[in-house]
């Protein structure tokens, strides 16, 4: 029976569930959305119980929306703690799945997989410190610092962090139901449609909803290229699905950096710092998966 691991990217709107090895053998894949706790986990342990019948399961990597315990000393660890979403508040998404398919389980933030994913055989590859992001439904960025999964206090929430907020040229007040303004609550997806009163998808490329947005993601660039000097920005999710808005963010970056960070990566190659996931949508399928093989590598 061939040997393969599981990844799991648990997103806050979708659950996307695989098999493989790598990129090039990545053999089957799920996508359900994200409902009730027990529904959804009830479907992911289904997914993989089938797929035990064909192949040898040696690990499953998640990779989860949060915010989540990743301390391995706490009693919580693997616990989804004070998301909004409130049905998923104390889940304990890590013992769930490893009771039930009795296999090694092993959890980070969603982004922290990707990343993984990015690096491991993406646009981070070959690199020490990167950043990924997401902007969609939520803002979210994680990495790798000095070659390692960026892990702390907890873990990072860079979707968080507060920016410039100009009420005079921006009324909106935010959508963060715990800091109004913050980053997520003036740039994420469902904050765009609830300013504008139109789904993002369905925003024309001249809108002048797209030169605000770049504003405030180039605003948090600069923040994270200032305080973790990053070798790359990768950025990914539904809202930049516009393919124009990745341009606009690149010359508000530099713009607002104003040539302070003398690296020519940045002055004049910077349609090569601040880039597109190479793995595309399966950043997080495929970096859980490496989680699996890493973390089974080193026990």
């Amino acid at each position: 029976m061939t040997t393969v691991f599981g990844g799991i990217e648990a997103g806050g709107t979708k659950f996307v569930c695989g098999i493989g090895t790598c990129p090039q053998d990545f053999r089957n894949e799920i996508v359900f959305a994200t409902t009730s706790p027990s529904e959804t986990l009830k479907q992911v342990i289904t997914y993989f119980r089938e797929k035990a019948s064909k192949y040898s399961i040696s690990g499953i990597g998640i990779g989860s929306f949060g915010p989540i315990d990743i301390n391995i000393k706490s009693k919580k660890y693997g616990h989804i703690t004070s998301t909004p979403k409130i049905d998923w508040i104390n889940v304990n998404i890590l013992g769930t799945v490893k009771q039930a398919l009795k296999v090694p389980v092993f959890i980070d933030t969603d982004v922290n997989t990707a990343a993984l994913g990015e690096g491991t055989w993406g646009a981070g590859k070959g690199l020490d410190t990167f950043i990924y992001l997401t902007i969609g439904t939520g803002i979210g960025g994680g990495g790798i610092l000095n070659g390692k999964l960026m892990h702390g206090l907890v873990h990072p929430e860079m979707g968080h962090i507060l920016i410039p907020h100009d009420y005079s040229k921006d009324p909106f007040k935010g959508i963060c139901p715990v800091h109004n303004d913050c980053f997520e609550g003036l740039a994420s997806g469902p904050a765009i449609e609830n300013r504008w009163k139109i789904i993002p998808k369905d925003l024309p490329s001249g809108h002048e909803a797209w030169e605000l947005e770049a504003k405030y993601i180039a605003y948090a660039l600069v923040n994270y290229i200032c305080t973790l000097s990053p070798q790359r920005i990768i950025i990914g999710g539904g809202v930049m699905n516009q393919k124009h808005l990745i341009h606009m963010v690149r010359r508000n970056v530099q713009s607002l950096l104003n040539n302070y960070i003398q690296s020519d990566d940045i002055i004049n190659n910077i349609d090569n710092y601040i880039v597109p996931p190479k793995l595309g949508s399966r950043s997080g399928v495929l970096g859980a998966i490496a989680l699996a093989k890493n973390e089974q590598s080193t026990d």
